[in-house]
C-alpha cells in the first residue's frame, strides 16, 4: 500500500522489503525522486559497510543511483536528517536493532521515513531489525524478484558460495533469488549452489 494524504506535521515510516534483486533500491529511490521533485528536503543514508557499487551513493542493481550520506552507526542520522522533510535509508539490515528506535523518532519528528532492507538473510530467518521496522510502519511492500532458475515469484537469496557469515556482501557472483522450491539454504565448504538437477541439491 502507497502512502495516503496525511495532515501536515504528520510523520510515518514506510518499509520496502525483499530478497536480493527484487527491486528495493530501485523502488526507494523512485519515491525519493518524486519527493525531490515536489521540491521537499530528502536526504538517503546508507551503512558504512556498503561498499558494492558506490561509497557515497545508494545504486540498485539495474544502476539508478542517488547521492547519499554513510553512517557507521544508526543514531548518526539522528542530527544529520535534522532539517529533512522526507528521510531515506538503504541496506538496514546492516543497522542494529537501534534504527527502530531511531525510525520512530524521526517518524514522531513528523518526518517521512523511508527504509529498505532485506527481510530474510540467506537462511531465510528474519534479518532484524526489518521485521521490528515491518510491525511499527505505516506502510510495508514486499517486493519479489524473478527465480533464477525456473522463472517463479521469488522471495528468498540463495548463497552461492559456502559460507557462514551472516553478512557477506555480493552481488550476481555471490547471490541468486530463488523462489520456495529452488531455495537451497544447506550450503557447506565443499559445495556450490547448482541448478536443479545438477547434482546441487
Amino acid at each position: 500500500m502507497m502512502p495516503q494524504h496525511h495532515q501536515p506535521g504528520t510523520g510515518w515510516i514506510e518499509v520496502v522489503c525483499g530478497c536480493m534483486f527484487s527491486g528495493k533500491t530501485e523502488e526507494l529511490i523512485r519515491r525519493l525522486n518524486r519527493a525531490r521533485y515536489a521540491r521537499q528536503r530528502v536526504g538517503v543514508f546508507k551503512p558504512t559497510v556498503d561498499v558494492r557499487y558506490a561509497v557515497e551513493s545508494i545504486v540498485s542493481h539495474g544502476q539508478s543511483a542517488l547521492p547519499c550520506v554513510p553512517v557507521s552507526q544508526a543514531s548518526d542520522i539522528l542530527t544529520l536528517a535534522a532539517d529533512l522533510e522526507v528521510v531515506g535509508i538503504d541496506e538496514a539490515q546492516f543497522f542494529d536493532a537501534s534504527l527502530v528506535r531511531v525510525c520512530n523518532a524521526l517518524a514522531d519528528a513528523g518526518k517521512r521515513v523511508v527504509v529498505a532492507g532485506l527481510d530474510q538473510d540467506y537462511r531465510g530467518e528474519p534479518f532484524e531489525p526489518i521485521p521490528q521496522l515491518m510491525a511499527v510502519a505505516e506502510y510495508v511492500q514486499k517486493t519479489l524478484a524473478v527465480c533464477m532458475q525456473c522463472g517463479a515469484p521469488a522471495d528468498r537469496s540463495q548463497r552461492l558460495v559456502a559460507r557462514d557469515a551472516r553478512v557477506l556482501l555480493g552481488a550476481t557472483d555471490t547471490y541468486e533469488a530463488r523462489c520456495r522450491r529452488c531455495w537451497r539454504p544447506d550450503l557447506d565448504e565443499t559445495q556450490e549452489a547448482l541448478p536443479l538437477g545438477t547434482g546441487g541439491g
